[in-house]
């Protein structure tokens, strides 16, 4: 069985904050409007499963919505589950996606002790940050968030900057990557928005074009071969490298095939993909089928070959093995991912011309120096 990770929603689409561009709120449709918790037997089973097929790293991802609405008796739990179906040595890793707003001391102090990768929502500078990002009840954020950051940092929490680009920010690369570098991160990711207008099939109007994110992406880039080569993290960039040296993906939207990870919702629910999380695409329920037999269904082993469903002129650019299409779910913003490029074409496409270069010859001096210093 090909090892792969869960992207854990605790309370579903729950969050304390109203988002304009969280693509996840369509999960209401499916869930409605109640109050979503996931109940301790449906968390001890996926756990117990997890745990018992040994893969070489047991991986969980926590999100939501906001999955810190949960509580923090809710992550102890976790703990306490994970050491009661894993073997002495078993590494387990746990990574929190959080929007930061309700952490505090204590949670930090959690985090810290069971060494939590955490992922921090950050878009860029105070009136960047608000435009999108609002309270549920209406209000401004960035204070919040700035709060929650100051208490993981000052537990040594392990910490990354999540940043969406989007109409917000995808013309303030610079200030956008100061800023964050300023706040202390070291390990970035650039997420672009792609999501559709219902009404029009089109973009949405916070989205960003292929053409202004390959702009944000390489300006980011000039920003960090300038001065900061070997001191920061980004995570496109270091995937990018790798599959340079190795041929290895270390992101799904690089890989030929969509099958790392699974989605489970509150209820246990699973799905091959959180931005697929439509009736369509449900593989069945944890509690009912292994998650081992859910990974060899037809409809997952449909859904991973999806991706490979590129068009006759995707074959022709000499840029395909670096992304192969492009995600489906940026491919179906514009309609059936079988039948449309993806709309970042345009950006990969002037990146890896503008990057690779580099990357190429950085990696080379590199090899070189390690050799020298084996020798």
């Amino acid at each position: 069985m090909k090892p792969f990770s869960l992207l854990v929603k605790p309370v579903s689409f729950d969050c304390n904050l109203r988002c304009e561009y969280c693509f996840y709120l369509r999960a209401e449709e499916v869930y409605g409007t109640r109050r979503h918790r996931m109940a301790d037997d449906v968390l001890e089973e996926m756990i117990r499963q997890m745990m018992g097929y040994r893969f070489s790293e047991t991986v969980f991802g926590w999100q939501g919505g906001e999955p810190t609405v949960a509580g923090a008796d809710f992550f102890r739990r976790i703990i306490e589950l994970q050491m009661k179906h894993g073997q002495s040595g078993q590494v387990v890793g746990n990574a929190l996606q959080t929007n930061a707003t309700l952490i505090d001391a204590e949670w930090a102090a959690f985090l810290a002790k069971y060494n939590w990768l955490v992922g921090v929502s950050i878009d860029g500078p105070k009136e960047i940050h608000n435009r999108y990002r609002r309270k549920a009840a209406g209000g401004e954020t960035f204070h919040l968030v700035l709060r929650g950051l100051k208490a993981l940092k000052a537990a040594s929490v392990a910490v990354n900057a999540l940043v969406l680009v989007s109409q917000a920010n995808v013309r303030r690369a610079r200030q956008v990557y100061t800023f964050v570098r300023d706040q202390g991160f070291d390990f970035l990711q650039f997420i672009p928005c792609v999501e559709a207008d219902p009404r029009t099939g089109k973009l949405a109007d916070f989205a960003v074009t292929g053409e202004e994110f390959g702009d944000f992406l390489c300006e980011v880039f000039d920003l960090w071969r300038e001065r900061d080569v070997g001191k920061v993290s980004i995570r496109y960039f270091d995937a990018v490298r790798r599959y340079l040296l190795d041929g290895g993906y270390d992101l799904c939207v690089m890989g030929s095939r969509c099958d790392d990870y699974l989605l489970i919702e509150h209820n246990g629910d699973v799905y091959p993909c959180d931005f697929f999380m439509y009736p369509e695409w449900k593989l069945g329920n944890l509690m009912e089928t292994p998650l081992a037999e859910l990974c060899e269904t037809p409809r997952r082993k449909e859904f991973a070959r999806m991706k490979s469903a590129v068009l006759e002129a995707c074959r022709e650019c000499e840029w395909l093995s670096f992304c192969h299409g492009g995600c489906p779910k940026d491919r179906s913003a514009l309609g059936d991912p079988r039948e449309h490029a993806t709309p970042l074409c345009p950006a990969y496409r002037k990146f890896l011309a503008h990057a690779v270069p580099f990357f190429r010859e950085l990696d080379k001096a590199l090899i070189a120096q390690h050799k020298r210093a084996s020798e």
